[in-house]
């Protein structure tokens, strides 16, 4: 699977790249990872990319043109890819959605920064607009390491164990997995289970189910005053 990275900031990924799982995968093959910087499409002099809005209020817009310029020329370099633009204001990133988005083969991940994008882009390039929470960012490099991250564990070969996939929290919305332990029996006084030593499969499945709804039931909402 390969994901392109637009980016003002590409040597923010690069630390990330060089780490564990990922690492392995890119090294195999099995995932191509490839860093853009928007200021390569940008005129002038300066190289600007961004400028004040029109209208008045504070901070920088990215202007289209270079995102544009930037988008065209990416996408010629291969088979097109669907574009996903990071953004506060996208769909909220779930299991449900980082499943589909594994089914691309490419996917490009537009990096928004200062007070984000002139609206042209949305409007003109219609990405796919994604967000990891009801949070604001500095940028969108942060989310699309996020989206890396949660979409590679669908790439066949990553993980080398695709059945852990299946045990995973979220893999059915709203259910979180059941608590794990590992040596030793014995820490600081609490306990394993005893029925994960029973070497009963069938009590040990469920037991794991049983937690795994008990962990998946909403927390009661706090009374006034507390």
């Amino acid at each position: 699977m390969r994901f392109d990275v637009l980016t003002l900031f590409p040597d923010l990924f690069q630390g990330y790249l060089t780490q564990s799982l990922l690492k392995l995968a890119i090294q195999r093959g099995l995932v191509d990872i490839r860093l853009w910087n928007l200021r390569d499409w940008a005129k002038g002099k300066h190289k600007s990319v961004d400028d004040r809005p029109f209208g008045g209020g504070p901070g920088m817009v990215i202007m289209p043109e270079p995102v544009y310029d930037c988008v065209d020329a990416v996408q010629q370099d291969g088979e097109p890819g669907r574009l996903i633009m990071m953004t506060p204001g996208g769909e909220r990133l779930t299991q449900s959605v980082v499943q589909e988005l594994s089914k691309q083969k490419r996917l490009l991940l537009l990096c928004g920064r200062y007070e984000g994008f002139d609206e042209r882009i949305r409007l003109g390039l219609k990405p796919r607009e994604i967000s990891i929470g009801d949070f604001i960012c500095n940028g969108g490099e942060v989310p699309a390491m996020v989206v890396i991250d949660t979409v590679v564990r669908y790439v066949p070969g990553v993980l080398g164990d695709e059945e852990s996939l299946t045990e995973e929290s979220h893999n059915e919305p709203g259910r979180l997995e059941y608590p794990q332990y590992t040596r030793p029996r014995a820490f600081r006084g609490m306990e394993v289970p005893e029925v994960l030593l029973s070497g009963n499969h069938e009590a040990i499945a469920a037991w794991r189910r049983q937690q795994s709804e008990q962990r998946s039931q909403p927390s009661p909402a706090p009374r006034a005053g507390e």
